[in-house]
């Protein structure tokens, strides 16, 4: 396993859930993220702001928004790199944003300067979804929206698809989804099934903090503290009310029955040391060596770190320590 430890400040999100009394106005809060108000009334706390597309000054990326559906609104954010070789295929990123499934988009800064660095220093094109949020779209909505998209991305393989970004400058051999906390989770579930993809393979997936999660008290050995599991329950059970609860299999990866179909060649496991969700993490990953799956597996442990720290504080050394592994993977034959 690799670690990186270099200045670590422990940026994290840390969640908590809150339920007030009756003669509040306020009935829930799942903070960092989202407000419930008695009266239904949903407020955001966090991931509404968004950034137009277009020319990054700073690495010379280029960006532009698109529409995938009218029908559901479902749109992506591309980006390209600086310098394109003509006749050059570039590998291709598909991404999901994080946000607990209720908060951000692909147009928030946070992810836009993210993915224009990540862009800059690996060399690739990227894709990033914006698909519809929770509670007003509950799960599994989530699920078919990103499908969607990623079938429309790779439908392009063909080289007549309606982007010309994607037919002429992304090479569908070297194809790669990835994502963060939710779109992380969201990424897992997408490789279940990628084998049914028509036109292309997943060649690896970057799993970033991924949201895993389960009823049990405690994981291989460890305690799972109350705060955590008052949290992922109370938020689960807000965005996927026709869930089973925390055992769901699209949640807990001990009830995925078929896990050694993971369809793709290659996983990059990204964690931190202090994420209240990584003995889930590296559980998952000692499933898919107990299962059967086949590929190569990949673990960086960011010392010192929690939850999503690389996205709070991105010009930290661990944080650049992160983006480097995710270029290297990307860019291994």
């Amino acid at each position: 396993m690799d670690s990186s430890n270099t200045n670590a400040k422990n940026v994290a999100i840390k969640p908590q859930f809150i339920e007030y009394d009756d003669g509040n106005e306020i009935f829930q809060e799942f903070r960092p993220f989202i407000r419930v108000h008695r009266d239904g009334k949903i407020e955001r706390l966090a991931g509404t702001e968004i950034v137009p597309a277009g020319n990054d000054p700073k690495t010379g990326v280029q960006s532009k928004d698109i529409v995938v559906t009218k029908e559901t609104n479902v749109s992506a954010r591309l980006y390209m790199p600086k310098s394109v070789t003509p006749g050059k295929k570039l590998p291709l990123l598909i991404y999901f944003h994080g946000g607990g499934y209720v908060v951000e988009s692909a147009f928030s800064p946070t992810y836009h300067n993210h993915l224009n660095q990540l862009v800059s220093q690996a060399n690739i094109v990227v894709v990033s979804v914006d698909y519809r949020l929770a509670p007003e779209h509950p799960l599994p909505i989530v699920y078919f929206d990103s499908w969607f998209a990623t079938e429309w991305v790779v439908s392009h393989s063909s080289t007549n698809g309606e982007e010309p970004w994607l037919n002429e400058h992304v090479d569908f051999d070297r194809v790669f989804l990835g994502g963060d906390s939710a779109g992380g989770n969201l990424t897992h579930n997408l490789a279940m099934g990628a084998g049914k993809l028509a036109g292309t393979k997943i060649k690896g997936i970057c799993l970033n903090h991924p949201m895993f999660f389960g009823s049990d008290a405690t994981v291989d050995g460890k305690v799972i503290s109350a705060q955590t599991k008052e949290f992922m329950e109370k938020l689960w059970l807000f965005i996927y009310p026709e869930a089973s609860g925390t055992d769901d299999p699209k949640l807990n990866p001990n009830n995925v029955q078929d896990l050694e179909n993971l369809g793709c060649e290659r996983v990059l496991l990204l964690v931190a040391e202090l994420d209240f969700l990584k003995e889930w993490q590296l559980h998952y990953c000692d499933l898919l060596g107990k299962r059967g799956w086949k590929g190569k597996l990949e673990i960086m442990e960011s010392k010192g770190e929690g939850h999503l720290f690389y996205l709070l504080d991105p010009v930290s050394d661990s944080a650049l320590a992160v983006l480097n592994k995710m270029a290297y993977f990307i860019n291994q034959e």
